[in-house]
């Protein structure tokens, strides 16, 4: 049986057990005896960064206390009769991959039949992360990058044009250097009533003309509101003239719509403080099981009304963990999805009315600063508002230099 095999080269062979006990759990291992084998080698490990000899573990075992007679035993006649250590290491690190990923499915299976019979604490939203992070199972062999010995890689990487997601507006590719990376937080930073949304939307609506998928999750206002903003981008209108449309008119604008665009628009709609990225990583795998729906672009409106999945009770009292707590819950949501996320914050009340920010205006948290790889600052003016234009700052720019086009100004309809 392969778990013996396991067990022995877990004993007996430095090289493999340095190798696989990131990836072992004690839950793959089905019989007791197996299972408390293999926690004392564990343990063992932990302690002395080492493999145990067989009379280490032979010793630790009858120092233990939770076993039976019958199944020390046992466990003494397995450790005794080891078997070699297997010379071939790919093919026993490849036979021990697949046992780590069939455990994993067959408790996965398990756990979901106690969560649909009613017997576990989970709810059945948590069905599709318990089986997904069972099917992630894997080994990893990368173990970091050797700067002579992959120096051909790297400059391969050097030379491979990025996949970005664009903006509609060719300045703001130009100061990304073409767009927004995956793996990214990017924060559109502004006033009550400046224009967070209102970037938003337009920025969401630009990507799907650029027949990307976007999922638009808003904690602020409702579902029909935001598409509604949405809808206006993408028709040319006010969202006063969309309320004139008569329903012909309107769904042969949304047939256009859909006709020339190969993306979708999902729009989320959560309570205030009511939902976080556990809620969002929830939404994406449902999305991909029911609407086949992946996210190239996640807008979130707006990241300081998001909870955490972390800092709970008295500890949320501290806006400055709460609010960091957050930003790098979400980043961390998209390197996971491998998708640019888009969200906003608020300035600090140090920056109404005035004509000019910086990062010290940040709202509750400039642990927000520190997680984000791109900020931009929105200012809005009774002179801008005059000439229907907002100025853009750059604040940060992981990018480019933000002293190339520190500031400009864009036009608003």
């Amino acid at each position: 049986m392969i778990e013996k095999t396991i067990l022995s080269n877990l004993i007996q062979n430095e090289e493999y057990i340095r190798k696989v006990v990131p990836y072992l759990k004690p839950e793959y291992f089905h019989d007791y005896t197996d299972r408390k084998i293999f926690s004392l080698v564990f343990d063992y490990f932990e302690k002395y960064n080492r493999s145990p000899s067989d009379t280490a573990v032979l010793i630790d075992l009858s120092n233990a206390d939770d076993i039976t007679e019958e199944q020390h035993t046992s466990a003494k006649n397995i450790i005794e009769k080891l078997e070699e250590p297997a010379e071939q290491m790919d093919w026993l690190l490849d036979q021990t991959e697949k046992f780590c990923q069939d455990k994993a499915i067959y408790n996965a299976i398990m756990e979901s039949i106690q969560v649909i019979d009613g017997k576990s604490d989970k709810g059945k939203g948590s069905l599709p992360t318990i089986l997904a992070d069972a099917l992630a199972v894997n080994f990893d062999p990368h173990i970091g990058h050797d700067l002579i010995e992959d120096a051909d890689a790297r400059y391969e990487w050097y030379h491979k044009k990025e996949e970005k997601v664009k903006f509609d507006l060719d300045l703001f590719n130009e100061i990304t250097d073409g767009g927004l990376s995956n793996k990214t937080l990017n924060i559109a930073l502004a006033g009550t009533g400046v224009g967070k949304s209102m970037f938003m939307c337009h920025c969401a609506a630009g990507n799907l003309r650029d027949n990307k998928n976007v999922l638009y999750i808003t904690l602020e206002m409702a579902e029909e509101r935001i598409a509604e903003r949405i809808d206006a981008n993408l028709m040319g209108v006010t969202m006063d003239e969309l309320h004139t449309y008569e329903k012909e008119t309107y769904e042969k604008k949304i047939n256009r719509i859909k006709d020339n665009h190969k993306g979708k628009i999902i729009i989320k709609e959560y309570p205030t403080t009511g939902a976080g990225t556990n809620h969002f990583r929830h939404l994406i795998q449902e999305l991909k099981v029911k609407k086949n729906f992946a996210p190239d672009i996640i807008f979130l409106d707006y990241l300081n009304i998001c909870s955490s999945a972390r800092v709970k009770g008295a500890a949320a009292a501290n806006s400055y963990t709460l609010v960091k707590s957050i930003a790098e819950e979400v980043r961390g949501l998209a390197m996971e999805y491998n998708c640019a996320v888009v969200t906003s914050s608020q300035y600090n009340r140090d920056a109404y009315g005035n004509s000019d920010v910086d990062l010290t205006n940040t709202s509750e948290s400039m642990g927000i600063t520190h997680t984000a790889d791109c900020i931009l600052g929105l200012v809005s003016s009774e002179y801008l508002d005059e000439m229907n234009q907002l100025m853009i700052k750059q604040l940060k720019n992981r990018w480019g230099d933000i002293s190339y086009y520190r500031r400009f100004l864009v036009g608003i309809e």
